[in-house]
């Protein structure tokens, strides 16, 4: 009787290869280029892309990629293979792997060679807890694509486990100050994709809900901004500049962000809030600008990946816990 081996494939967004603006043009071409993030028929927006839109944000988002870049590399792929790492740990008798939307390792590839290695069952975990078309359209299109059969998990900001552990770490930063609001920013997409259905929104707000019960903090300085936008379209509201500003008008000049759409530091934690958004909050008179940290390949979030990848096969008494 042969027994089963079992698969967990761990997808991130992706990086460039280097911060070198050649290589971040690169990067940006494919993620841009995927219509589950801009939805605007090719005929249109290819032009567009690489006439006018590649030629003048790479240098830009190079300058941003440099600024966070790492020794070992960049942050969003040394976290990453962490948590791969630890959850392999965690799940000694599976083959866990991890892949990327956009840039190496290829998801469709990744499989594949999972597939050639013997797994029989594989799970497939986007490491985003919130379902949205733009991060988990392209990872399902990749997979449907490579024709290797998965369990796919949609989401895990539902999770009890989950739950509670973003709790714990916003209660702990907000015990290291006195902060007068504490603001919960999502990644933003834009608002047609909420008209036409995608359930974003409602599972922020569902998460900020969730996490808010749990607080030991008072829950009237909760509030929630999105960030990130792109574009000329109209994006969800409020946005967290916005939000910034207003607070530091209101008086409230001490602020802890939450980013629980992030879990690991990456562009948008490291450049865009920790030197972008901070600099437009002490611009508008605000004082203190801190952020809770994401998970990164922390052991309470590695354990809880590896939890929900066993319970989704039923193969619960197949891991090992790691303090």
């Amino acid at each position: 009787m042969t027994t089963q081996k079992r698969g967990l494939l761990l997808v991130n967004l992706g990086s460039p290869v280097s911060p070198l603006t050649k290589d971040v043009r690169a990067y940006l071409q494919e993620f841009l280029s995927d219509q589950h993030v801009v939805t605007l028929p090719k005929w249109f927006w290819q032009p567009l892309l690489r006439g006018i839109i590649l030629p003048m944000r790479s240098w830009r988002s190079a300058t941003f990629y440099q600024h966070m870049w790492r020794k070992d590399g960049s942050p969003l792929v040394i976290y990453t293979q962490k948590m791969q790492e630890k959850v392999q740990k965690r799940l000694p008798n599976w083959d866990v792997r991890y892949a990327m939307t956009y840039g190496q390792p290829d998801i469709g590839e990744t499989l594949h060679d999972m597939q050639n290695a013997g797994d029989d069952q594989i799970v497939v975990l986007p490491l985003f807890p919130q379902y949205t078309q733009s991060t988990h359209g392209g990872i399902i299109q990749q997979v449907r694509d490579s024709g290797v059969k998965v369990a796919f998990i949609r989401h895990f900001y539902q999770q009890p486990q989950y739950v509670k552990i973003l709790a714990k770490q916003v209660d702990a930063s907000y015990q290291k100050g006195d902060y007068d609001a504490v603001v919960f920013s999502y990644h933003g997409i834009p608002s047609a994709m909420v008209k036409h259905g995608d359930p974003y929104l409602k599972e922020c707000r569902e998460t900020t809900a969730a996490v808010t019960k749990l607080l030991k903090l008072p829950h009237d300085k909760v509030s929630m901004a999105f960030q990130s936008k792109f574009g000329p379209a109209p994006w969800l509201k409020p946005y967290l500049k916005n939000t910034l500003m207003q607070l530091a008008a209101m008086g409230k000049r001490n602020v802890l962000i939450v980013t629980p759409s992030f879990v690991e530091d990456c562009l948008e934690t490291i450049e865009e809030n920790d030197v972008q958004n901070y600099q437009t909050f002490r611009a508008s008179g605000g004082q203190v600008f801190d952020a809770v940290p994401p998970m990164n390949a922390s052991d309470d979030f590695c354990d809880f990946l590896a939890t929900i990848s066993a319970e989704e096969l039923n193969d619960v008494g197949g891991r090992t816990s790691e303090n």
